[in-house]
C-alpha cells in the first residue's frame, strides 16, 4: 500500500518539484525519470510486469478528488512511493495547463537496454518487433499498444527513433511501453544484423512488398521491420531482407505505420497461433 496522503498547496513545493512545468520537461529531458498520466498508465506503472522490466514510482500527484477513485491503483505501490494531493488550482499550476486527467506519477527508467542484452532474454520462439526511423511519439506509442496486443515479445529501436519514454508516447500506448521489453540506441543496420544472427526471419514492411502479409510463413523467430512515416524503410534495407506488403486498394500511397504494424502483427501473430 502507497503512503498516505500528502496535501500540497503551494505549486513551489519542493517535494512535487519534478512534476513542474510537465510541456517543457518533456523537450528538455526528466535526468532518468518519466511521467505517467492517466489511471490506465498509473495502474500500469504499479503492475508486477513493469517492476520485472525494472521500471519504479518515485512519486504520484493527484488532484484530490481523484483519490477515492484510485484507491485501488494506489494499493499496488509500495510505501515508500509518496502519494501527493492538490485542488485542481494548484494541479493545473504545477503541471503548467489544464490536467483535466488529474493523475500523474514520476517513473524511474531502468537502464538503456542494448539489442544484444535484449536479445538473449528472448524465448527461443518470439516474434518481434523493429522501427527505423519512427520520429512520431503517437506512432510510437499505438505500436508499443498492438505490440501488447498481439504478443509481440520486444520491440527494437534504432538510435533515430524517438524515445518511447515520452510522455505522450506512454500514454498513447495506455502502458504497454512499461509491459513490453524494448531497446533503443542501435544503428539499423547493425540492430538487423543482431536479430538475423539471432536466428530471426527478418521482413520488411513497405507498400512494395514481394508477399502479401498473410503469406508470411509461420517460423520460430520473426521480426517485423517498420519504416519511418512517409519514406518507409531505406532500399538498403528493402533489398537486404524479405518483404511483404498490405493489399489495399489503389489510389492510396500507404497505411498509417502504427495502422500497418496492427494489421500486420495480427496476421503474423496468427500465423504463429499467437491469438485466439
Amino acid at each position: 500500500m502507497a503512503a498516505q496522503p500528502v496535501q500540497i498547496d503551494d505549486p513551489a513545493d519542493p517535494r512535487i518539484a519534478g512534476f513542474v512545468s510537465i510541456r517543457e520537461r518533456d523537450l528538455t529531458g526528466r535526468d532518468g525519470l518519466f511521467v505517467a498520466e492517466g489511471t490506465v498508465v498509473l495502474r500500469m506503472l504499479g503492475a508486477p510486469t513493469a517492476r520485472e522490466n525494472g521500471f519504479a514510482a518515485e512519486a504520484i500527484l493527484l488532484l484530490e478528488n481523484r483519490l477515492a477513485g484510485v484507491a485501488d491503483v494506489l494499493a499496488s505501490f509500495p510505501e515508500t512511493v509518496p502519494v501527493y494531493i492538490a485542488s485542481s488550482a494548484v494541479f493545473d499550476a504545477v503541471a503548467g495547463f489544464n490536467m483535466h486527467r488529474g493523475v500523474l506519477a514520476l517513473g524511474s527508467k531502468p537502464p538503456v537496454e542494448q539489442g544484444g542484452t535484449l536479445l538473449g532474454r528472448l524465448p527461443e520462439t518470439s516474434l518481434v518487433l523493429a522501427g527505423c526511423g519512427l520520429s512520431n511519439h503517437d506512432n510510437v506509442g499505438s505500436i508499443f499498444r498492438n505490440a501488447a496486443a498481439f504478443g509481440a515479445d520486444a520491440v527494437f529501436l534504432d538510435e533515430t527513433s524517438c524515445d518511447p519514454l515520452y510522455r505522450k508516447a506512454i500514454r498513447v500506448s495506455v502502458g504497454s511501453v512499461l509491459s513490453v521489453p524494448f531497446s533503443r540506441g542501435l544503428g539499423a543496420e547493425a540492430l538487423l544484423d543482431g536479430l538475423a544472427q539471432a536466428g530471426f526471419e527478418i521482413w520488411g514492411l513497405s507498400p512494395r512488398g514481394a508477399v502479401p502479409v498473410a503469406d508470411i510463413p509461420a517460423a520460430r523467430r520473426i521480426a517485423l521491420v517498420l519504416g519511418t512515416e512517409g519514406e518507409g524503410l531505406p532500399d538498403s534495407i528493402l533489398s537486404s531482407f524479405r518483404t511483404a506488403r498490405i493489399p489495399q486498394r489503389p489510389g492510396l500511397d500507404s497505411l498509417n505505420v502504427a495502422t500497418a504494424s496492427g494489421i500486420a502483427l495480427y496476421q503474423i501473430a496468427l500465423a504463429m497461433d499467437r491469438v485466439a
